[in-house]
Order: C-alpha cells, then structure tokens, then sequence
C-alpha cells in the first residue's frame, strides 16, 4: 500500500480499458517508470449491466488494448484466446466481433498479468499544489473505502484522468427500483424482486436500447415490451470500410488539426457510425420478432416512433409514463413495471476530479479544455505536473475519443509522451 507522500511518475485515476491500456503500455514500454493506478469499485468492471447474452462488440477484437500499438504484445486478445484455448474455436466462428461477455473476460485476463497490480475500492478526492514541495508533482488525496482512517496522500509528477462516461437520464427522472439506466440494466434484473414483470418499456434508439428490448421479449414470457424511439425506427449502423476510417489512428491528426467547421462535418457525416445506431442483424431480429407476432396475431412487443417520455411518477407499485408522439403531437400516459433508459452517456468531466487544479487548465474561446495532440492539458505557468486524459476530448480529438478503436494507440502516445517530457527535464 502506498504510504504518505510517496512519489509516483504516473498516477492513474480511473481503471476501466483506458487506463488499463495504459498500464500494459508503461509495463511494455517504460517499465522503469513508477506507476499506480487507483480505482474506486472493488473490480475491474466495464459496462457490466449490458454483458447480456449474446451481445457483441461493435468493434474488431483487433481493437484490443494492445495490438495496434505492439502487435506482438502478450496482451493481445489473440495471446488470450491462445491462453484460454479458444484460439481454434473463434477462428472458426468466422466472425470479428467478439460478444461483450468474452471481450470482458479478455480484460480480466489483462488485468490479472499485470506485474503492478490496481488499487481497488480507493477513490480520489482531492488534486491540489503540494503546499512544500515543488518539482513538478502534485499532491493526491485517497480515500480507501470500508477502511477505517483509510486516507492518505501521495506525490505525483504525471496524473492520467480516466474515469469513464456518465450514464445521462432525461431532466427531471429519477433512479430508482423501478426505474433504470441501461448501464445498470443486468444488475438490477438479475436482483429484480419487484414481481411479475407485465409490461416493460424500454426509452431510446441505440444498440443498447435495442438490445434489451430483445432480451426482455425473449427472457420474460409473457411480458409486453414497449419500445419508445426518438426516431421513426431503429437506424442502422455505418460500419462500411470508408466510414470505419474516422476511427483510424491517423484520422485523430486529421481531426486535431481542422477547423471547427471542419470538425462539426466530421461529426454530422459520421455520427452514424457509432452514435444512436443498431446493429443490422439485431434490427433484423427484432422486426422479425414483430412480424412473426402479425403472422400469429398476438402483440407483445410494440414501437413507438417518434416519441419522448416527458414524465415519470410512481404510483403505488407501479411505474407510470408520460409519452408525448411527435407525429401525433398526443399525450399517452401507460403504466409499467418497469421503464428501462438507454439514453446514453455524457461526456468524462475532469473538472469534477481537478478540483483546485482546474483553475490551471486552460480553456479555449467557448470554455473547453485545451488539450494538447498527445492527450496532455495546457496549463498554466504555475503548474508543471503533466496531466493526461483518456476522454473527454471529444472536442479535440475527434469520435473515438470515448470509444476503443484507439485506445491501444493512445496508450503508446500518452506514455511517448510523459518519457519526452522527463528526458527534457520538464514533468
């Protein structure tokens, strides 16, 4: 355990892929360099709540954590498939995309080879200026959870943020047993004590949406799913050969060195290749499913196109929706069991981690952070320490800034860079 005012090159906080990228990178390419990485669930967990049953990446297993950047990395996720003894199998499925299932145990078996192990349940509270020591560090407070005077402080001369989306509900809904985001979805189902479920409605367009309309019309016999689109169906997503380009590596310089106009058509030409879009053959299933219901005149599963859900009130044990129909400008007040929202994420806020440092980051004409090609902020001359972060520039770096086309890649720049910096002296 890391004791008081102990000194760190590289402090992660935050450790989902990203910043698991990021230790394989150190571990491969700087091994010299000290690192730790602090992470406040007690696991590794990348989106657990949609590990749904066949579920599949909408990425190549290509895009692992390591290959792009070292193809001959023993963390790639072909070196796990031979460790599982898999190898032969996948390659038989003939398929590139792995179930999210799979590609989650991959990450565990990433995890568990590292020689510097995560510090889990360990949350930070606190970036600030140590008050006596200069030399390029900042200080980090910790907090270790379910320890009694489990706080502590360390020295670090690089901080790399990484901590990950926040799940985003319409204004004015509110979590509760009834009601949930999609990032909770398997969870709360499999604990889900709340009887019988009659009547689900699940809010949004994406794969995520779609995908648990699906489970929930196949898991729960009986159950009337009501799927509530903001678009007039499921759109699918653009995954042609050209398209998938915005999410090379050196689509990242492109996108860095435009202009805002140019940015904004990168994102309205292109947005569909990630953003609010299903994959085909779920789409396919998913209207073969309602119209085999036409053929035996039964309805279990119903759309709503062009709809909002403007409120959301419990009534005793039930759920009751407000859902307002842009085609019909009507209002359509249901009860449910159960409502599920998969309306996306916002972006990482580092500023909710900076605290008192945020004043030192530099910010552009509309109040963005400036981030520099290489992941690191701008900052004042008052502060030296580097900073880095693993999203939440979107703005600056372009679509897969929160994705993980390009995190094996990321990885290798941000740790290129923190050695560039020591070499000159500067942290």
């Amino acid at each position: 355990m890391a004791s008081s005012y102990d000194t760190y090159d590289v402090v992660g906080i935050g450790f989902g892929p990203s910043n698991l990228a990021l230790a394989i990178a150190l571990e491969e390419e700087a091994e010299h360099l000290s690192a730790v990485f602090f992470e406040r669930q007690p696991s590794l967990g990348w989106h657990r709540g949609m590990l749904v049953p066949s579920a599949k990446m909408q990425v190549s297993f290509l895009k692992d954590l390591a290959t792009f950047r070292n193809p001959r990395s023993r963390f790639g996720f072909v070196s796990y498939l031979h460790a599982a003894g898999r190898l032969p199998q996948f390659i038989n499925n003939q398929d590139f995309f792995p179930t999210r299932e799979e590609f989650h145990a991959y990450l565990e078996w990433a995890e568990s080879r590292l020689t510097q192990r995560p510090v889990y349940n360990a949350e930070v509270v606190a970036l600030r200026r140590p008050p006596h020591r200069s030399g390029g560090c900042v200080e980090v407070e910790l907090r270790r959870h379910a320890h009694a005077g489990g706080e502590w402080r360390i020295l670090a001369r690089n901080v790399v943020i990484s901590t990950g989306l926040r799940p985003r509900l319409p204004p004015g809904v509110e979590r509760d047993q009834r009601v949930w985001h999609s990032s909770e979805f398997l969870d709360n189902f499999r604990a889900w004590d709340g009887g019988e479920i009659r009547r689900a409605a699940v809010v949004g367009a994406g794969q995520s949406a779609a995908e648990i309309a699906r489970f929930l019309y196949d898991e729960v016999p009986g159950a009337h799913v009501f799927a509530v689109m903001p678009s007039y169906g499921y759109c699918v997503a653009d995954d042609t050969p050209f398209a998938n380009r915005v999410f090379d590596p050196a689509a990242v310089d492109v996108y860095f060195d435009s202009s805002e106009p140019s940015k904004r058509a990168i994102w309205r030409y292109h947005g569909n290749t990630n953003y609010s879009v299903v994959d085909d053959e779920v789409i396919q299933g998913l209207h073969r499913r309602a119209y085999d219901e036409e053929l035996r005149g039964t309805k279990r599963l119903s759309f709503l196109p062009m709809s909002r859900v403007r409120g959301v009130k419990r009534v005793a044990d039930d759920t009751r929706i407000s859902v307002h129909s842009l085609l019909t400008d009507d209002h359509d007040d249901f009860e449910v069991d159960l409502v599920v929202f998969a309306t996306g994420y916002d972006p990482m806020d580092p500023g909710r981690v900076l605290g008192e440092l945020d004043e030192h980051c530099l910010r552009d004409e509309t109040g963005r952070y400036r981030v520099e090609r290489d992941y690191r902020m701008v900052t004042g001359p008052d502060l030296d320490c580097g900073i880095y972060l693993q999203g939440g520039t979107e703005h600056s770096h372009g679509l897969s800034s929160s994705l993980l086309s390009n995190i094996a890649v990321r990885s290798g720049e941000i740790v290129a860079s923190i050695l560039e910096h020591r070499s000159k002296g500067v942290r």
